[in-house]
This record gives C-alpha cells, sequence and structure tokens, in this order.
C-alpha cells in the first residue's frame, strides 16, 4: 500500500449517468495512471453499481489506501436521497422505474462502497467534489457542471453548503435545466446554438445566486462557443475526479469537518 515517506493513495471514482470513471491519486493529487473507465450499467440497482465500481478499482492495477466517489444525486451522509440517472429503466431521460427509486431511496452508498472495497470511503455528490478540485476559498463561490445533465455545488468562504438540486428545477419551456442543457439537449441543437442555452441560464441564475466567482466545468464546458462573463472561469472535466484528494482534508462544511459527510 502506502510506501514510508509517502501519503495516502486516493482511488477517485467519477459516477456519471452515461460513464464511470476512476483513477488512483498520489497525496498530492497526481493521477498515478490512466483513467479507467466504463459505461454506465442499465438499469442500475445498487448493487449493480457497487459492482461496477469495484470493476473499476480493479481495472487501475494500483493500489489505494481510500475512495472518494461523486455520485450524481443528492447524497446525505453517504446515504442517497434522490439520483435522476440511476432509478430509470435505460438511463437518463429515459422512464424511471418504481422499484428503482425504491431501491435507491435511502440506500448507504457509502457503508456499501466501504464494505465493498475494503477501504475508508467518502461519497459526496459529483458536482460538489468538482468544486472542492477548483474554489479558492474565497468568498461566495458556486460551481456549475455540464454532462449528462446540470450539476451544482455552492461554496461559502472554502465551506461547502447544503446540496441544492438546481438540475431539476424548471428552465425554460417546461423542461429543467438538467433536460436542457444535458448532453442529449447539445448532440441534438449543436454547440453554438446549446452556448447561447448556457448563456441564458448563466444569465439568469446570476442575480439570483449573486456570486463572487462562478466556475462551469464538465464534460460540456469545453462545447461552450460564448463567452459567460468576467465573474466565470470555465474548469476542465479532470476536476470530477481530482477534487477526491480534497474530500479527505481537515476542512469544515456547516460547523461538521468535511470528513463527516
Amino acid at each position: 500500500m502506502t510506501s514510508a515517506g509517502e501519503g495516502p493513495r486516493t482511488l477517485a471514482v467519477d459516477c456519471g449517468g452515461t460513464g464511470l470513471k476512476a483513477t488512483v491519486l498520489s497525496a498530492d493529487g497526481t493521477p498515478l495512471h490512466k483513467r479507467a473507465r466504463l459505461r454506465t450499467p442499465y438499469p442500475c440497482p445498487p448493487e449493480v453499481l457497487v459492482d461496477a465500481v469495484t470493476s473499476l478499482a480493479d481495472a487501475t492495477g494500483e493500489a489505494f489506501d481510500r475512495v472518494s466517489v461523486g455520485f450524481p444525486g443528492m447524497v446525505r451522509l453517504g446515504v442517497v436521497h434522490a439520483t435522476p440517472h440511476y432509478v430509470t429503466e435505460a438511463g437518463p431521460f429515459t422512464p424511471p422505474r418504481a422499484d428503482l427509486v425504491a431501491a435507491w431511496s435511502g440506500y448507504d452508498i457509502q457503508a456499501a462502497l466501504e464494505d465493498a472495497l475494503g477501504r475508508p470511503t467518502r461519497v459526496l455528490n459529483d458536482a460538489e467534489i468538482a468544486g472542492l478540485a477548483v474554489i479558492e476559498s474565497k468568498g461566495f463561490e458556486v460551481v456549475l457542471t455540464l454532462g449528462t445533465g446540470l450539476g451544482c455545488a455552492l461554496f461559502d468562504d472554502g465551506v461547502l453548503l447544503p446540496k441544492v438540486e438546481l438540475s431539476q428545477a424548471p428552465f425554460r419551456k417546461g423542461q429543467t435545466y438538467d433536460q436542457q442543457l444535458g448532453h442529449h439537449a447539445r448532440r441534438r441543437l449543436g454547440n453554438r446554438r446549446w452556448s447561447r442555452r448556457v448563456v441564458k441560464a448563466v444569465d439568469g441564475l446570476r442575480p439570483v445566486l449573486n456570486w463572487d466567482r462562478l466556475y462551469v466545468g464538465g464534460g460540456g464546458a469545453k462545447h461552450i462557443k460564448l463567452e459567460l462573463g468576467d465573474d466565470v472561469t470555465t474548469v476542465g472535466n479532470e476536476n470530477g475526479l481530482l477534487g477526491g484528494i480534497r474530500l479527505w482534508n481537515d476542512r469544515v462544511s456547516r460547523g461538521r469537518r468535511i470528513e463527516e459527510i
């Protein structure tokens, strides 16, 4: 495992609606190998996702001491309260199944993964982990991730604030942010038309959230063709993994250390 003089190695896993990624990071956050990838399996009850993450861990071929997992949905204290994709029959934006909704609601994904992987494990919303990699801990910082849908994370002077599931809020034409800004919409519209929607979303959220700095990341960020404003920074998609290191730092969130999340 960890050699003398080295810090802990972290298995960082990014669970997405269409794909799963994993890498092992050194103590300073350096990836130790090329990312391992799998398509997200559907239908995806909890045990299927746990098996997929275990397979990813094996595919890295690297030893690790602890695990950080980004999960798409609302997670509190390692327990799933809602997830938009894994409850569907065949993947994002397909009909949900009642049995999958019931299976995921209240599921302790953190405990299940810790048991399967045999290492201390922490699970947080995927956008929040991406945010941990990029924030400067100065003022009110907001992170939006553009991928299968829209992820959102809020930080006040580096303190992670309670999760807001912005993705499910109505945005335009009777559809949610997920439906209007996710990769399905981008592929249908083309990058430029889709970029106009992103600008509209940012401009609409600016007076609501009044951030000091907005970070826009995720796999869709590289496809944005228009300027978003001087208060916006575009960041790389790799942060969904790299934030896994800072998840283990001695930070405070709403009066609790990050490790208590």
